[in-house]
C-alpha cells in the first residue's frame, strides 16, 4: 500500500543554455528564451527585484480579469511564428518552437524540466516502458519520455497536438513510437480503464478550466478526483510513477497528495508532494538565486 509522506518538498528547476529566470519581483519575472528576454506577470514574486533595470524584448501586460486576458507589448522585433529552443535531455536533446502565445506563456513550461528528469530516473534503463502524457500540450514531455519506450500523448487541442508533432520533427524524433491523440483526457482515460490497459508511468498536467474537442467542460476541483482514480487504475505493482502538477488554484500540495495516496492504495511505494520552483540565475554579484514557486505537485513512485 502506497504511503503518503507528510513532509512537503521542493522540486527545483535550474536554467540551461536556452532558458533562465534572470530576476523576479513586484509581481513580475524576467526570463531569457534563447536570444530573447521577456517580462511576464507572476503573483508569487512578492519581493523586490534585485536588478535596477530590466531590459527585455517584450512584456505580457495582463488584463483586468485575474483568470486571463492581456496582451504582449514588444520593444524589439520578435519572430511571430517563433524560434527554436532545445532542452538538454541527457544525450538526446529535445528541440521545440518557442512562441509568444496569447496565454502569456511561450509554448512550453520550463519549470517542468526537473519533472522530466525525475521521470527518466524512475524509468532508468528501460527502453520498452509504456507511458501516458495527459494534457500533453506541445509535446516536450512526450519527446523526453520517448527515449524510454512508446508514449501516448493526449490533448484536447488539435492545434497543440499539431505543434507537438512539429516539435518531434524539429528534434528528429518523428519516427519515435508516439501516439498523438486529440481527445478529452478524462474520457480517454476512462476508456483505457474499460479496456484494461496498463502503463509504466503517467504524467498529467491539467488546467484549472478547459474544454474538450466536443465542448466537454473541465473544472479541476470537480473532475480531478475521478481522473486521478482512473489514472491509478492504469498502474500496477510493476509500474514506476504517476506525476500530477496543479497550477493557479487555492489548494495545497498535501490535499492533492492525499488524493493520490487514496487512488494508489492498491500499489506499493510512496506518495510525495510539494512545490515546483525555478531558481533565479541572477546577474553580476547578486549572490545565490532566489526560488520562485510555480505550481504544486504530487507524485507516486514505486520505490
Amino acid at each position: 500500500m502506497a504511503e503518503l509522506d507528510p513532509q512537503a518538498r521542493l522540486l527545483c528547476g535550474e536554467g540551461w543554455a536556452d532558458y533562465g529566470l534572470i530576476d523576479s519581483g513586484d509581481g513580475r519575472k524576467l526570463e531569457r528564451y534563447g536570444p530573447h528576454r521577456f517580462i511576464r506577470p507572476d503573483a508569487q514574486a512578492l519581493w523586490a527585484p534585485r536588478l535596477e533595470r530590466w531590459k527585455s524584448d517584450g512584456e505580457f501586460v495582463p488584463g483586468s480579469d485575474e483568470d486571463g486576458g492581456g496582451r504582449w507589448q514588444f520593444a524589439n522585433p520578435v519572430p511571430r511564428d517563433g524560434w527554436p529552443l532545445s532542452w538538454p535531455n541527457g544525450d538526446e536533446p529535445v528541440t521545440f518552437n518557442a512562441q509568444c502565445t496569447p496565454f502569456r506563456h511561450l509554448g512550453f513550461f520550463p519549470d517542468m524540466a526537473p519533472v522530466w528528469d525525475w521521470m527518466g530516473e524512475q524509468l532508468g534503463d528501460q527502453r520498452d516502458a509504456a507511458t501516458l502524457n495527459l494534457f500533453g500540450y506541445t509535446g516536450v514531455g512526450s519527446l523526453a519520455l520517448s527515449k524510454y519506450g512508446p508514449v501516448t500523448h493526449v490533448d484536447a487541442s488539435k492545434k497543440s497536438v499539431t505543434q507537438a508533432r512539429a516539435n518531434a520533427a524539429l528534434s528528429g524524433m518523428e519516427q519515435r513510437p508516439i501516439r498523438w491523440i486529440v481527445d478529452d483526457a478524462a474520457k480517454f482515460t476512462a476508456r483505457e480503464v474499460r479496456r484494461a490497459k496498463r502503463y509504466d508511468g503517467i504524467i498529467l498536467d491539467p488546467p484549472k478550466f478547459g474544454r474538450g474537442p466536443e465542448g466537454e467542460v473541465w473544472r479541476l476541483e470537480d473532475h480531478l478526483p475521478g481522473l486521478v482514480h482512473d489514472c491509478a487504475a492504469l498502474l500496477d505493482g510493476d509500474s514506476k510513477f504517476l506525476f500530477l502538477t496543479v497550477y493557479a488554484v487555492r489548494m495545497s500540495s498535501l490535499a492533492i497528495g492525499g488524493l493520490l495516496a487514496e487512488a494508489c492504495a492498491h500499489l506499493p511505494g510512496v506518495v510525495e508532494h510539494g512545490e515546483l520552483v525555478v531558481r533565479e540565475e541572477g546577474e553580476g554579484d547578486l549572490g545565490p538565486g532566489r526560488m520562485l514557486p510555480t505550481a504544486i505537485f504530487a507524485r507516486w513512485r514505486n520505490s
